[in-house]
């Protein structure tokens, strides 16, 4: 069992007597009332998506099941095709990568955990930290050194993320696929 911010994209909890896959995770606190966790959930079963909304001290059942190390081959639309080192390939369906789909590049070398459930591939888990090519960002602006200074930056494969101020198209940095936080340049 796990508590509700424990959870992570790409995890598989038990709802209701159905196997759910997370999709996306949002956490707010506030200041005198506990953590609330919103999750984006997909069943399954029978592709049926909700969201829930859940106490940040609930507790979620969070089901063991099978996992490869694979890396990503290539994407024949709507699926991305993994491979495992046996060169076997496992399609997983483009909603049920949720955010972790715009991290994966062509000829991406990163180990990526595929999970499977009944023998079917149903999420993939990237690796925690990742290195992409900043290929849009804005120029720094002039004087702003006020503490921490962050402006929007879109990395190779579509994401778009804030990064520090000295950051500039073409350098490569390292992302935190858990938070989808800039952690340094690399």
């Amino acid at each position: 069992m796990k508590t509700a911010h424990e959870i992570r994209p790409g995890n598989v909890i038990m709802l209701n007597g159905s196997p759910w896959v997370v999709q996306k995770t949002e956490t707010t606190r506030s200041g005198r009332n506990a953590a609330i966790v919103k999750l984006k959930l997909k069943n399954v079963l029978i592709d049926s998506s909700t969201e829930s909304t859940f106490k940040g001290e609930d507790k979620l059942e969070d089901i063991i099941l099978e996992r490869l190390e694979c890396t990503y081959s290539y994407f024949a639309d709507p699926m991305f095709v993994f491979m495992d080192s046996e060169y076997n390939q496992y399609d997983v369906e483009a909603d049920n990568l949720g955010d972790a789909a715009a991290y994966i590049v062509d000829g991406m070398e990163d180990v990526c955990h595929v999970t499977f459930y009944e023998g079917k591939a149903i999420s993939v888990e990237l690796p925690i930290t990742i290195a992409r090519e900043v290929t849009y960002t804005e120029p720094s602006a002039r004087g702003d050194t006020s503490g921490k200074v962050m402006k929007p930056a879109t990395v190779s494969g579509g994401a778009t993320l804030s990064v520090a101020d000295f950051v500039k198209t073409g350098d490569m940095i390292e992302i935190d696929t858990r938070t989808n936080e800039f952690k340094k340049r690399v």
